[in-house]
C-alpha cells in the first residue's frame, strides 16, 4: 500500500529517497535528496541535489532551495506577505488575487527544527538558522542567527 500522493508532473533527480505519507505536486527535486514523512512540497517549488528535507515540514510554491541544504523537522515557509481568505469582493481568493513571493535558501545553509521563514527572504551560503526562528528578513552567507525575530548571532 502506497501512501504517498505525488503527482506526475514533479520531476525527481536520481537516487532520491521518500519517506511515507508525502504530498508533492508540480515541484522538482534533485540528485540523492532526502524527503522525509508528512511533507509537503507545492508546485514551481524547486529542491536542490543532495538535500535533507525532515518529516512534517511544508515547502509552498515559490521556494527555491539549493544543494547540500538541511532542513530540520517542522519547517515552515511562507510565500504571502499579507494573506487573506477572501477578495474584496467578498469570494474566496484564487490564485488571480495574490502574487507569489519567492525565498531563496542558498547552498549549503541549514535551518533548525520548528523554524518559520518568511517570503522575500534570501538565506546566504552556508548560513544556520536556530531551532524556533522567525526568519523576517535576509541572512548573510556564514552567519548564525536566531530568535524570534531571528537576529545575527555569530559568524560560522
Amino acid at each position: 500500500m502506497n501512501y504517498n500522493c505525488i503527482s506526475d508532473d514533479v520531476k525527481l533527480g536520481n537516487d532520491v529517497k521518500l519517506s511515507k505519507f508525502i504530498n508533492l505536486y508540480g515541484c522538482t527535486i534533485g540528485d540523492n535528496t532526502k524527503i522525509g514523512a508528512f511533507v509537503e512540497i507545492q508546485k514551481k517549488a524547486a529542491v536542490g541535489n543532495n538535500c535533507k528535507i525532515s518529516s512534517h515540514t511544508f515547502i509552498c510554491e515559490g521556494v527555491t532551495i539549493e544543494d547540500d541544504v538541511f532542513i530540520g523537522h517542522g519547517v515552515t515557509f511562507v510565500n504571502d506577505s499579507y494573506p487573506r481568505a477572501t477578495a474584496p469582493g467578498g469570494n474566496l481568493q484564487t490564485e488571480a488575487d495574490w502574487t507569489v513571493e519567492p525565498t531563496l535558501i542558498k547552498k549549503g545553509a541549514s535551518i533548525g527544527s520548528g523554524a518559520t521563514i518568511l517570503a522575500n527572504v534570501t538565506i546566504g551560503e552556508n548560513a544556520i538558522i536556530g531551532a524556533g526562528s522567525v526568519v523576517t528578513k535576509n541572512v548573510p552567507p556564514d552567519t548564525i542567527v536566531a530568535g524570534n525575530p531571528a537576529r545575527v548571532k555569530r559568524k560560522v
